[in-house]
């Protein structure tokens, strides 16, 4: 269950909103001012902020500050402030939405729920290994070529790993099988690696060689697109 942080100081709106999320399934704690925000912040979780802007002890502006700073948490300012510079300072200050009161129900949702995608995205992108085209998670496992998924071995991503996280490097046959020592419990023998990158150029694409280049008599370089 999503937690929310519902930073809003009047009642009939907390009264109204909250009921609305926790039956749309986000777990919903409040808090009436700046000062109680950041002690909610402090002591736990959230997956989204959602700020008014006038708060009686602060505003939202500075608190959506203080949150970037601290959590980088995705935050959606709520509040009847409708000038341009309003608007445009609070997604400066990093906000992935900013909605205007009086609001309609299934819009805010729909608006919460893509705020969430948004943000879960970008910190899945962020854990991302990545030259040109080429993209491996370290987390989940998964290996891409631009949006295509492909298939490695224990053995091949852990090689494609190691080299994703210096491209532009060359990494000696030696320094490779070293990598891979202890991933069985058995050594990789010099014709199971050159077996071994021959298949990873397969998957990749890059039969001809030009994404992991062999370098004679050093190893191998993964090409690095931007250098």
């Amino acid at each position: 269950m999503e937690r929310i942080l519902l930073v809003e100081d009047n009642e009939a709106i907390v009264l109204g909103l909250k009921y609305l999320l926790e039956q749309e399934g986000f777990q919903t704690m409040v808090a009436g001012s700046v000062s109680q925000a950041k002690k909610a912040l402090s002591e736990n979780s959230f997956d989204m902020a959602l700020l008014d802007v006038t708060l009686p002890d602060g505003d939202g502006f500075s608190l959506c500050e203080w949150i970037m700073a601290k959590r980088k948490l995705p935050v959606i300012f709520l509040t009847a402030r409708e000038e341009e510079s309003d608007v445009v300072k609070g997604f400066e200050l990093g906000a992935v939405d900013y909605v205007m009161k009086p609001f309609r129900n299934r819009e805010l949702i729909s608006r919460i729920r893509n705020g969430l995608r948004r943000s879960n995205g970008l910190q899945e992108d962020e854990k991302l290994l990545r030259c040109g085209e080429l993209k491996l998670n370290p987390e989940t496992g998964k290996a891409f070529v631009g949006d295509r998924e492909i298939l490695l071995t224990k053995l091949e991503f852990r090689i494609l790993s190691a080299m994703l996280s210096h491209p532009g490097k060359i990494f000696s046959r030696e320094e490779i099988l070293a990598a891979t020592w202890d991933l069985y419990g058995n050594y990789v023998n010099d014709n199971t690696l050159s077996v071994t990158m021959k298949r990873i150029r397969e998957k990749i694409g890059d039969e001809d060689g030009n994404i992991i280049k062999t370098v004679r008599g050093m190893g191998y370089r993964l090409e690095d697109k931007e250098t």
